[in-house]
């Protein structure tokens, strides 16, 4: 039994000054008491949070998701705990068919045994795309949106807990709906798709936009697009890259508004240059470029971040005047409940206990995963 004291502990509603009694994993009690026989952290007057859960990350410390490799995924794994994150989507990209599905495999492998945060499952963002929004995707890889070509990705592993994908391409309509029904978190990003069509995906079950405004139609007065249609949906998940280089601050801070405490999920988009210096790295069998505080292609296209989640939340608090508690939210609780997971992201009696200590500055101090000290 684990008893973490001395914490300012940001709760659902409130920060107290509480006990966090840890068993098995889980969260059992908040207490003013430490019981007999407990193993006590001195939380040292330090915030104790939920750890954050990043939704949508290629990789971070010179490795990448579609590397395949167990090592680097183990790289990535306790990377993400420095910046709070402890557990996470490894995300793939629009690459060949095999090669998706050997990052899969390689996820699948690694998954249970993570040296560092928890891997909940994959992102797979793509390779059912619209060209005209491709972003930082290859558009020589983007397939027809069929069950079959998911299935061929997967290879039979049944991992997959959040797809991108272009809801106006033929076919999407069937996997939109085929997905949901599985509990597979379907979210509409990298497309053209009109406002119609976007609003036509949620009734079909997707639940999310992928880097909201980002590689999606825009918000316009005679066509709403994405944008429009997603801020016009309140029970639909935004992602957001609180970077200040992919989303300028005010367009940030309209999006949290309308979007309100519940339905806004930070998240990184991390590539393998995250926490690198600045220089030439890969995304997805492309160059990358990290320079003026952003990675991006060749032709100057902004790629992936090169961000932490803590950094985000710092963010959300210094430049969109969101309070401390409504920022962690979002870095923590929406992800989890974005991807239909009941016990995880409030520090709360039976939830997980993901856990991590931060300072005023939103640096990450120590981090637990499942009540096992980790960072």
């Amino acid at each position: 039994m684990l008893c973490i004291k001395n914490g300012n502990v940001l709760l659902e509603d409130d920060i107290a000054q509480v006990n966090i009694i840890v068993s098995e994993g889980r969260i059992v009690a908040l207490s003013h008491d430490v019981p007999d026989g407990a193993q006590v952290f001195d939380a040292k007057g330090y915030y104790v949070s939920p750890g954050f859960i990043d939704l949508h990350t290629h990789g971070r410390k010179n490795c990448d998701t579609m590397d395949a490799l167990e090592d680097h995924l183990q790289t990535i794994s306790e990377a993400n705990l420095t910046t709070g994150c402890t557990s996470y989507l490894p995300t793939t990209m629009t690459m060949p068919i095999s090669d998706v599905a050997q990052a899969i495999a390689a996820v699948a492998r690694v998954m249970g045994h993570e040296a560092g945060a928890r891997i909940l499952g994959v992102h797979m963002e793509g390779p059912f795309i619209s060209e005209a929004h491709k972003g930082a995707q290859d558009a020589k890889n983007i397939i027809p949106a069929t069950l079959e070509n998911f299935l061929a990705l997967t290879g039979g592993h049944d991992i997959v807990k959040k797809i991108t994908l272009a809801p106006e391409n033929e076919g999407a309509d069937t996997l939109i709906r085929a997905l949901s029904e599985e509990g597979i978190s379907v979210s509409v990003g990298h497309s053209d798709a009109t406002y119609e069509q976007a609003m036509k995906a949620f009734a079909l079950g997707a639940n999310s936009t992928t880097h909201t405004f980002n590689a999606m139609t825009p918000l316009k007065h005679r066509a709403p697009g994405i944008v429009g249609a997603v801020m016009n949906s309140p029970d639909v998940y935004a992602e957001l890259i609180l970077d200040g280089k992919h989303v300028y601050w005010p367009s940030a801070k309209i999006l949290a508004r309308l979007k309100g405490p519940d339905h806004l999920c930070l998240i990184t988009d991390s590539l393998e240059c995250a926490g690198m210096p600045v220089g030439q790295y890969m995304l997805g069998g492309q160059k990358v470029w990290v320079k003026g505080g952003r990675a991006e292609l060749a032709d100057g296209t902004i790629a992936g971040s090169i961000t932490g989640l803590n950094e985000e939340v710092r963010n959300a608090v210094t430049h969109l005047n969101i309070p401390l508690l409504t920022a962690v939210k979002m870095a923590s609780y929406n992800p989890a409940r974005s991807l239909h997971i009941k016990d995880l992201g409030l520090i709360k009696e039976g939830f997980i206990a993901d856990l991590i200590l931060f300072d005023e500055n939103i640096d990450v101090k120590a981090a637990f995963v499942k009540g096992q000290k980790k960072y």
